[in-house]
């Protein structure tokens, strides 16, 4: 219950910081992970505390990849790995599931209803007809290096896929 609570705090927290500013914010992050560490230890026991630790670690390795190649930033790692942290294995895997889903929707929208896109599709198709005339010519997106710059809040998503593995495990939110 504590657990559920704490995660469903820190998940608002994040999408209104991640909104107004972009941002995941450590002051957030750090006291939830150790709060979490405490209250499945205290709830569970030591088996409490390992599988924290263990879905901590899983969260963090779901999404250290992208951040490495500059993809995502660290405070959606961070914020995936705490909910590994608060919640255990099996559900930061699901919510990886509808996270990763909610997350490539919520970019479909960004390209098709972003400035240019009637320019973008133009573009491509110009290429791809050009690349059945031609061979060797790679189709274009028509993406500029702006474009493909920009940022959109992925706690929107992370939040998106906890709430989904909440209904996946029948929690009732309300």
């Amino acid at each position: 219950m504590f657990l559920n609570l704490l995660l469903i705090t820190v998940l608002i927290i994040c999408i209104v910081t991640d909104l107004k500013s972009r941002k995941i914010y450590n002051k957030v992050i750090f006291p939830a992970l150790l709060l979490a560490l405490l209250l499945n230890t205290v709830e569970f026991g030591l088996a409490g505390l390992g599988s924290s630790v263990v879905g901590f670690f899983v969260g963090l390795g779901i999404l250290i990849i992208p951040y490495l190649m500059g993809g995502m930033g660290a405070g959606d790692v961070k914020l995936l790995a705490l909910v590994g942290a608060i919640k255990g294995v099996s559900f930061v895997l699901i919510t990886a599931v509808y996270m990763a889903i909610i997350g490539g929707g919520i970019g479909l929208c960004i390209l098709l209803f972003r400035k240019g896109f009637l320019y973008r599709i133009r573009t491509f198709l110009f290429s791809l007809i050009t690349l059945r005339l031609k061979t060797g010519i790679k189709p274009s997106l028509g993406l500029d290096n702006n474009t493909l710059k920009k940022t959109y809040p992925y706690a929107v998503a992370i939040a998106g896929g906890a709430f989904m593995a909440f209904l996946w495990n029948g929690v009732v939110l309300l």
